[in-house]
């Protein structure tokens, strides 16, 4: 009597990160950004010597303007990605229509190039074909994949709500912080800011958190003294 033998089990859960791709590198970039740019702000006019109502206005400004604009840069830029992706994937679909024994023998070629013996490279092609040619081809001739795919709108409300997450450090900084010190107080707040997000984003990739915080911190206190020195340049009252 033959013994039916039913699927192995997973023996163990993976917990990958690529799918985080899409939306981490832009709240990354939008967090920075926020914390850099409108600490920028806020230390290189509050060096000038301008009031405090002065420092909070250019702040909230910095943070709208800066929102606004990583999401329409986010947005515009994922969606070029993603017309590139859909017009690839129209040709491939009209070459499958037009022409599938030659965009068969491609996709054997490719399997041959990565290991396969020629025989079994067929046999895995006619398979992935009959499967699901579009998917065949969009994954291992283009490279588009479900989970890489171009996502404009979460990349565009990803940064911009890490961007004002971000401008919310040194802006609050510069509300409590007395009136002599806030270039101060904001350069220290921003810097230990930037090595939260530096290790929280390296920590969400899987790198090393330390290195990831160190090298955050390194730009972003070099934007700063930049701004500061800026600031210092101009030391009139307004």
């Amino acid at each position: 009597m033959a013994t039916r033998h039913s699927p192995l089990p997973s023996r163990h859960a993976e917990a990958h990160r690529a799918g985080r791709v899409g939306w981490l590198r832009a709240a990354v970039l939008g967090a920075n950004d926020g914390i850099v740019s409108v600490a920028g702000v806020v230390v290189g006019v509050a060096a000038s010597g301008v009031p405090a109502q002065a420092v909070l206005a250019a702040g909230f400004a910095a943070t709208v303007a800066g929102a606004m604009s990583m999401a329409a840069g986010e947005y515009v830029s994922v969606q070029s990605q993603a017309d590139t992706e859909a017009a690839d994937l129209a040709v491939e679909r009209r070459e499958l229509h037009e022409d599938p024994q030659s965009e068969l023998d491609e996709l054997t070629a490719i399997y041959h190039h990565r290991g396969l013996e020629p025989a079994l490279a067929r046999q895995v092609a006619v398979a992935l074909t009959a499967h699901d040619a579009l998917g065949a081809h969009a994954r291992d001739e283009l490279g588009i994949t479900d989970i890489l795919r171009a996502r404009p709108l979460q990349a565009a409300l990803a940064s911009a709500a890490a961007f004002c997450g971000g401008a919310a450090l040194p802006m609050l900084t510069a509300l409590l912080a007395p009136t002599a010190h806030v270039a101060t107080a904001t350069t220290l707040a921003t810097l230990a800011g930037l090595l939260l997000t530096g290790a929280w984003a390296a920590q969400m990739g899987g790198a090393s958190p330390w290195r990831g915080a160190l090298r955050v911190t390194f730009w972003g206190a070099a934007a700063m003294a930049a701004a500061r020195v800026i600031g210092a340049l101009f030391d009139v009252v307004v």
